[in-house]
């Protein structure tokens, strides 16, 4: 008897082994009487502002929906990985939340670099993900120039993003000569510069100079001396909030009054805290603008709940969980590949715009950016500007 309930347990290993291997996802996700919905991002390191907003948008939002009935009939459970900033990390949290937690879908992260390394994986076992702030074309289209087909996000990406910042710099502000200072191991700030760098060009304008860092760096002298040696009209700083903060001190100490600019990984209260006086007269590409009344609601739900003030973060992950929210409904059914299907057929009002997904690249469609200029440590509102 020993022996045959040996073979037994040995059987039904390799057929859950063999089960796995093949893209199974289970039942769990859309069984009994919870939808189980996963986000990964980044709660420890420089990054961790961001994720803790996120993961708490999210949280107050499924709180929302299950006071109020939950979805298809049942609650939904949330549950969260930190991906502690780290690519590996983010195939790990996927793996974990598909394999050992069933999710019906994923939500985010705010990185290129992790959104783009966890396709395999979610093609793998056929579970979509909604990337938030990951603007870099590669999350969802392939270098064959294959859309991935479990890949989505609700952000504009950084070729959008670059040329706008350019025309706006030329256009708009008048400038001629732009330098670029960049962090040359990030996929986000890689893509920024380029298409920045073109679309300025094809305008008439001179890249003066170009500079690069590492992730990390925390003296940007040597670079900013040579940029000063330049004289340009603005410098295109591509990065996100702690680097932004140090290089601009650092610039400003160095005598160069060039007006800054830069796009979507700057926007924080920490960057305020930091380098408040050094940015005053910067201006940002952003997703929205956030004095708009519109988004005053989920500003004020976020505030009384968390006592903090909501991040970017919070209301690209708030848009997420609506498309999400909304394709599943359509779906009529918490099945992962059912609603992928369904992401590219509904449309849904958010906060940064309106939401509908191209079937042709998946991302949204028709989204213009907010332009706002620092001023007195806040965000003012300048214009909805698109490529002229």
């Amino acid at each position: 008897m020993k022996k045959n309930a040996a073979c037994i347990v040995s059987v039904l290993l390799v057929f859950t082994i063999l089960l796995s291997a093949c893209g199974g996802t289970g039942t769990s996700a859309s069984s009994g009487n919870t939808i189980k919905i996963g986000w990964i991002g980044s709660l420890t390191g420089d990054q961790a502002v961001w994720g803790t907003c996120e993961s708490n948008t999210v949280k107050m939002l499924i709180e929302e929906l299950n006071a109020n009935g939950g979805l298809l009939g049942k609650q939904v459970e949330g549950i969260y990985y930190d991906t502690k900033g780290d690519a590996a990390e983010a195939v790990n949290a996927v793996k974990r939340l598909i394999t050992q937690d069933g999710v019906a879908a994923i939500i985010g992260p705010n990185a290129s670099g992790q959104a783009i390394s966890i396709s395999a994986v979610l093609e793998q076992y056929k579970v979509p993900d909604i990337a938030t702030v990951a603007t870099n074309p590669k999350v969802t289209v392939g270098e064959d120039g294959k859309v991935k087909p479990y890949n989505f996000r609700v952000c504009f990406i950084d070729p959008y993003q670059g040329a706008v910042a350019a025309g706006y710099a030329y256009d708009r502000l008048g400038y001629k000569n732009a330098a670029v200072l960049y962090d040359v191991a990030s996929d986000y700030s890689q893509g920024f510069t380029e298409f920045f760098e073109k679309t300025f060009a094809e305008k008439g304008g001179k890249i003066v100079a170009k500079e690069g860092f590492k992730e990390g760096d925390v003296d940007f002298r040597a670079q900013l001396s040579k940029i000063k040696e330049s004289k340009p009209d603005v410098i295109l700083m591509p990065y996100y909030y702690k680097e932004v903060a140090l290089s601009a001190n650092q610039a400003r100490d160095l005598g160069i009054s060039a007006t800054l600019m830069g796009g979507d990984g700057w926007p924080s209260e920490q960057l305020m805290e930091m380098a408040a006086a050094s940015i005053e007269g910067s201006y940002v590409v952003n997703h929205l603008d956030f004095n708009d009344p519109d988004v005053k609601p989920l500003q004020d739900a976020y505030k009384a709940k968390y006592n903090l003030p909501m991040e970017l973060n919070g209301y690209m992950a708030h848009d997420a969980f609506k498309l999400l929210e909304e394709a599943i409904k359509d779906a009529n059914s918490a099945d992962p590949v059912k609603i992928t299907e369904s992401l590219t057929k509904v449309t849904v009002e958010g906060v940064t715009g309106t939401i509908r997904i191209s079937e042709d690249d998946h991302n949204p469609m028709g989204k213009e950016a907010a332009i706002v200029k620092i001023e007195k440590a806040d965000y003012i509102f300048q214009e909805k500007y698109g490529l002229q």
